[in-house]
């Protein structure tokens, strides 16, 4: 698959309703090849051999402490994402904001906000489906990391707060305690497009494989993860969960990342990466500020779950994962 970077654009002034449902200095882009989890089993619906196949983009952004520049950047990389024919684009955890329990109060805003506006925006001019990374929100005196998703009218068709939160002590390396300003959310979050289901996590929600069984299990056909592992859990297990989660759901599982910044306070991993359902990257960033391409292919999908039909096979006389509120 071939494609090149071309230059951004400009975006329109325009407003966005709320759906019922729940020129950096430098560039890369990264390509690849074309190459669910309880009875009854998750079923794969393809609208039209058009909608078999789509183009899935990924931003890793560099993270300024300018939030204005981060959002405006942002809709730059994604306004060239589109006309590379990404159909689905997705940014970084926190883009328009470092990454910290400091910044977070400072940074952070109401949903709709100055940022979610301009995701928006950007969404309709391209007409395309948009995973806002994440923000720092605030709601009612509370903080929360949140993920906004935006459809081609620039209408919010889902918001998720990331409900596992990043609480760790790793003597030596890291230590790291998200729930000192910021608390867990309570739902789960869908989309729906033409081509499949999306289900949505950040970050450490990777690593609870309930989560990722419960999207298989509302159908979901892909999972998109915006995250920021860092130098001690990034080449420890960045990779090996997405392609976990991948197998164990027989799902797409994508993860957009910021940039690599060494002199940032936490230092984030990188390599945005996309997985297929048999557990092969089909595509990864380096470290640098990337735009990840790759071409989602349903039918694969469809084939891997009729060879290896894990979710026919499970004994749910004898277990089961099960959702406790909707």
């Amino acid at each position: 698959m071939n494609a090149d970077c071309s230059t951004p654009g400009r975006a329109r002034e325009e407003g966005w309703g709320v759906a019922s449902d729940a020129g950096p200095a430098h560039r890369s882009v990264a390509e690849v090849r074309p190459d669910s989890s309880a009875q009854p089993a998750p079923q794969v619906v393809l609208v039209g051999r058009a909608m078999a196949t789509f183009r899935l983009a990924l931003i890793q952004l560099q993270i300024s402490s300018v939030k204005s520049d981060n959002v405006t950047r942002a809709c730059s990389f994604i306004r060239e994402a589109a006309t590379q024919g990404a159909k689905i684009v997705s940014l970084p955890e926190c883009f328009n904001s470092p990454y910290g329990t400091k910044y977070f109060p400072e940074y952070a805003e109401k949903i709709p906000g100055e940022s979610t506006q301009k995701l928006s925006e950007v969404a309709k001019e391209c007409n395309i489906y948009l995973i806002g990374g994440s923000i720092p929100e605030e709601d009612a005196g509370k903080l929360y990391n949140t993920c906004a998703v935006f459809g081609p009218d620039g209408t919010l068709l889902a918001k998720y707060r990331k409900i596992h939160l990043f609480d760790i002590d790793v003597p030596g390396k890291i230590t790291f305690q998200e729930s000192e300003t910021l608390s867990p959310g309570d739902s789960f979050s869908t989309f729906d497009t033409p081509y499949c289901r999306v289900g949505l996590g950040i970050c450490y929600d990777m690593r609870f494989a309930e989560l990722a069984q419960i999207y298989a299990q509302r159908g979901c056909q892909l999972l998109v993860y915006p995250g920021a592992f860092n130098l001690t859990t990034g080449p420890a297990h960045w990779e090996l969960l997405q392609r976990s989660r991948a197998v164990d759901n027989q799902v797409y599982v994508a993860t957009a990342s910021p940039a690599r910044d060494d002199e940032a306070s936490y230092v984030a991993w990188g390599h945005s990466t996309v997985v297929n359902p048999w557990g092969e990257v089909l595509a990864k960033a380096g470290t640098e500020e990337a735009i990840v391409y790759s071409d989602i292919d349903l039918k694969k999908l469809a084939e891997i779950r009729q060879q290896m039909p894990v979710f026919r096979q499970k004994r749910s006389d004898l277990y089961a994962v099960e959702m406790k509120k909707p």
